[in-house]
């Protein structure tokens, strides 16, 4: 097990466990491969400056209003530096906070504290920029049935952090990985039909006999001519990629229930209250994750004023 203030991408992690939403496991592999990369040989600043038995303080502070997300990666690497460490959380993920509000503290080895900072704080505040953003997209569609999904834009091996936060914003998961379910894209309808669209139905139909009956099946559409073709292949959903709003509704008239609808493409604050109105019952978007700004937080180290004055 590392001492405090160190880290050994080999030791174990005696911490609590995380919501069972968030896997355990996961958020270790990250915390302990972004710990090695950030200190390979350990903080020589700290391990130079800092006496090796003093103790801190720190709060997690809000420097803009928000969403919460990743209050236990806080904990986990807190405790993953300095197992002992104290880490109370002050704001549950998921809620919402204005600006100067305190979301964490947590007090022990002040090299460990400041070791497990910078690790701690690009994730935080990612998982909350996403939550943040995510939540703004929700309140625009509350009221017309639409759901809000992220896609597979995430940033490479953070993928469970970035759909997790865009939980805590009140969206929803498309699939998580290839393996999850099968979307036929442009480029898989290409190859397949070979530019013919009459054969369309057949290949879809084709490759859905050889699917188990739970695996669900989506395919996209960039024009009103295919809809009917996929639809007589029997797909779970069919996804209308950059439609216009009068070529969405009337894709979802078109459609008439035989399928859950997605809308994909051209998605932003400014226009997803217009989309959720054509009556789709999915909305995707990739900015929920691969083009948010990290928010605004700051560790900071709680100063002890009356004891620094005596």
């Amino acid at each position: 097990m590392s001492s405090p203030g160190t880290f050994s991408p080999g030791s174990s992690s005696p911490r609590t466990a995380l919501a069972g939403t968030l896997p355990e496991t996961a958020v270790t592999a990250v915390l302990r491969m972004a710990l090695q990369e950030d200190a390979p040989y350990g903080d020589i600043t700290s391990q130079t400056l800092i006496p090796a038995a003093s103790r801190a303080t720190a709060v997690l502070n809000a420097r803009v209003p928000g969403v919460f997300s990743g209050g236990e990666v806080f904990v986990a690497a807190m405790k993953l530096t300095d197992p002992d460490a104290v880490v109370e959380l002050l704001v549950n993920d998921g809620a919402a906070f204005p600006a100067g509000t305190a979301l964490a503290r947590v007090t022990g080895n002040a090299r460990a504290v400041l070791l497990a900072e910078r690790v701690a704080l690009n994730l935080v505040q990612r998982m909350s920029a996403i939550a943040t953003r995510t939540a703004e997209f929700v309140a625009l569609v509350e009221g017309t049935g639409a759901r809000i999904t992220d896609t597979r834009k995430t940033t490479p091996g953070l993928r469970v952090l970035e759909r997790y936060a865009v939980r805590c914003g009140g969206g929803a998961n498309h699939r998580f990985s290839l393996s999850d379910a099968v979307l036929a894209k442009d480029n898989h309808l290409a190859v397949l039909t070979g530019g013919d669209p009459a054969r369309l139905t057949a290949v879809l139909r084709g490759a859905k006999a050889q699917l188990g009956h739970t695996t669900h099946f989506e395919v996209e559409v960039d024009s009103m001519e295919q809809i009917e073709p996929v639809l007589a292949a029997g797909v779970d959903t069919i996804m209308l990629d950059n439609f216009s709003l009068a070529e969405l509704a009337a894709g979802v008239a078109l459609v008439a229930g035989r399928a859950r609808v997605e809308a994909s493409g051209n998605v932003n604050l400014a226009t997803v209250g217009d989309i959720a109105a054509t009556g789709v019952d999915v909305i995707s978007i990739g900015g929920l994750t691969h083009s948010v700004v990290a928010l605004d937080l700051g560790l900071d180290i709680e100063l002890d004023i009356e004891a620094k004055a005596g």
